[in-house]
């Protein structure tokens, strides 16, 4: 197995309300009209968003984390405290909970974690160690 990953697919209650949430952000859905799926071309990747129960069913497993924390979360690495301060009043401002305020990490670094409608929760980062290329991707130290 090549050491990447492709699509990330989050189940969601409402697609129209995520879908809504999303582009409320700036993202653009890049699925054909009238589909029930979302889908954001996200740098080398694709952020998907679809029915939990539809998600689910094509996984062949029972659902049973709804409400609850799902173990996984997503993350966005920026290039400046500033940027990640921006980015959480603009999730604020779009709808999301913000479980955690931006400040200082453990690290060196600094984040802060906003939840979507669903209960999918992004951390928001600026690690000055990993450098941010112009096209978003990271490159680990070595």
């Amino acid at each position: 197995m090549e050491q990447r990953v492709s699509l990330v697919t989050l189940g969601v209650r409402d697609l129209d309300r995520a879908r809504a949430f999303y582009e409320a952000l700036g993202w653009r859905n890049m699925a054909p009209a009238g589909a029930d799926i979302v889908f954001f071309q996200a740098g080398g990747l694709v952020l998907g968003l679809w029915g939990r129960a539809d998600l689910a069913a094509d996984c062949a497993v029972e659902d049973t984390t709804i409400g609850d924390f799902g173990g996984i979360a997503l993350a966005q690495n920026l290039r400046s405290p500033a940027q990640v301060d921006a980015l959480i009043e603009e999730a604020r401002r779009a709808g999301a909970t913000v479980t955690r305020e931006p400040a200082p990490t453990f690290y060196g670094g600094y984040a802060g974690v906003f939840v979507d409608p669903d209960g999918h929760p992004w951390e928001i980062a600026h690690n000055p160690g990993w450098t941010i290329e112009d096209d978003g991707s990271i490159t680990l130290p070595r």
